[in-house]
């Protein structure tokens, strides 16, 4: 039988302590949370360790989907700068793990999952949490959830291969955005913000992650 409260401590502090994550509110909330909840039980004991975990299967036309691995996701929470009064936007939240994090930071949190399966997965998960300031909504991920908007912190479970313009107008002044960018191996974590109406990004330390569904970038064709 696996201890998982011991694999919990065993990840924060082996991975995510070690890797500049200096925030106690998040370092709390990762130390609280049963991973092992938001993936398949063929993978619970998987949850804890340094890699992406596919919660859903390969399909023709279709990557799987992915939770970040745990230090990625930590490093661009603490890079948003999440505070208790903001409201966030998870993109691509899949299992619901990653708004289940944030909801113990912020205000309020609107998990946005556009497969139907995964959102009532989501949605399941974090009504046993309880994150009653966590609502799970479905729709093209691309699109944003604009009915909530603006945000203070937008985050993006996953990898885009160009920036994600479309996002952009939904940040309130002074919001962030932080998201992979690039193709894996060779992305970078980026970090948006929204200044006087333009928004400008930079990175912030390497990483890779699987692309999200709607991100990848145009086909170009060479004659």
């Amino acid at each position: 039988m696996i201890d998982f409260t011991a694999a919990r401590r065993m990840m924060v502090d082996g991975q995510i302590r070690v890797s500049d994550v200096t925030d106690l509110r998040l370092i709390a909330a990762m130390l609280e949370l049963p991973r092992e909840r938001f993936v398949p039980r063929s993978k619970a004991a998987l949850a804890y360790l340094d890699f992406d975990i596919a919660v859903t299967a390969e399909t023709p036309g279709a990557e799987a989907r992915h939770l970040l691995k745990p230090v990625v996701l930590a490093k661009l929470i603490q890079a948003a700068g999440v505070e208790e009064g903001d409201s966030v936007l998870d993109v691509g939240c899949a299992t619901g793990y990653s708004a289940a994090v944030l909801a113990k930071l912020a205000g309020s949190v609107v998990a946005l999952e556009q497969d139907a399966t995964l959102a009532r997965h989501a949605r399941e998960n974090l009504s046993a949490m309880p994150a009653a300031n966590a609502e799970v909504v479905t729709g093209p991920l691309v699109a944003g959830w604009p009915g909530r908007a603006p945000y203070d912190v937008i985050l993006l479970g996953g990898a885009v291969e160009v920036p994600p313009e479309s996002l952009f107008h939904q940040l309130k002044e002074g919001g962030r955005l932080v998201v992979v960018q690039g193709r894996t191996p060779n992305g970078r974590a980026m970090l948006y913000r929204c200044a006087d109406g333009d928004v400008t990004g930079w990175p912030i330390f390497d990483a890779a992650a699987p692309t999200l569904p709607g991100f990848a970038a145009p086909a170009v064709f060479v004659f």
